[in-house]
Formats: structure tokens, sequence, C-alpha cells
């Protein structure tokens, strides 16, 4: 099989055991290959098994994602279905965010940047929206810079909590909050 089909079950176990605890064994047995079919697929170990889940999410944000908020319409329907697709994405807050792991232990010097990046685009994508409807360009870039630190702050208070309704109020409710009229 193609190494793209091992993708979404590297994917669960990144999520899950991080980077660091994500051990080869566990790789192994999860996927159901060898070591040595495991270096087959992937020859730069670890490091590229989670380069070709980022490429992934990647493609995955540029699709359902940014795709979503260049496209044209209205604004606020553009960021309900962000928000939609970002609830999808998670499982309605079941899930964990790779990006945030990917930024702990040993793993945050080997992707940081490529972590920053992803945060970059999605982040100037929402402000875009914002420019468009009519806000000020540096009040967009906060709220945009705000409506990623709800998501991903959410899915965290979720996790810990776990309670998938914090981070499903938040995705609920984002759209309109980041919409609003700045005057009094």
């Amino acid at each position: 099989m193609p190494k793209e089909t091992y993708i979404p079950c590297l994917l669960r176990l990144f999520r899950q055991y991080g980077y660091d605890g994500a051990t080869l064994s566990k790789i192994s047995q999860a996927t159901g290959l060898g070591k040595a079919s495991l270096y087959h697929h992937f020859p730069g170990g670890k490091d590229e098994m989670v380069e070709a889940v980022l490429n992934y999410l990647e493609y995955w944000l540029d699709q359902s994602i940014l795709q979503t908020l260049n496209s044209p319409g209205e604004p606020l329907s553009r960021l309900r279905q962000m928000c939609d697709r970002v609830n999808e994405a998670y499982d309605g807050g079941k899930q964990p965010c790779l990006f945030a792991i990917l930024l702990l232990g040993s793993a945050r010097d080997v992707f940081h940047d490529r972590v920053k990046a992803i945060c970059r685009n999605w982040i100037d994508a929402i402000a875009t929206v914002l420019i468009e409807s009519g806000m000020d360009e540096r009040l967009a870039q906060q709220r945009a810079e705000n409506a990623v630190i709800a998501i991903q702050g959410s899915l965290i208070v979720s996790q810990g909590l776990d309670d998938p309704s914090v981070f499903q109020r938040v995705t609920q409710h984002l759209s309109e909050e980041l919409c609003k009229s700045t005057l009094p």
C-alpha cells in the first residue's frame, strides 16, 4: 500500500501520544507494518512521518478552510463555514490539536517553523475576510489572531475538562463574535 494510506493512523497516534510518546513500536503496532516496512515507506523515520501528517493537514486546511475563506460570498457565511469545518475536523472538540502537540518537547525544534507558517496562513485568511467586510486592518488582524487562540485554547480546555461542549460553544459563536461591530 502507498504510504498515504497510513497517514490517518499516524495522525491519530501523534495526537494521542505526541511526538516523543509515539514510539516506533506503537507506530508499527497501529499501522501493522514492521519497522523495516515503516522505514521503507518513511526513510526519514518519525520526522518524515510527521512531515507527511503535516502535509496532509496543510492540504486539508487549504482545501477546507483557506479556500472557503478566500471564496466569494458574505464574510459571516464564510466564517461560519470555517467554524463548521473546524468543528468537523476536531470531532466536535473530542480530538486534540496536533499543532499544539508538535510545539512541545523535542518536536518543537523540528516542526516550529512549519506550524508557525500554517498558523500564519490561517490567521491571514481570517483577517482578509474581516478586512473585506470593512474592518480596520489592525483590528482585523487582532480578531483573526483571537479566533485561532479561541479555537486552539478551547481544544485544550475541552481536553483538560473532558468536555467537548467548551469547543463546540466557541465554534458555534465565533463567526458572529469576529464580525461584531466595533462601534459602541
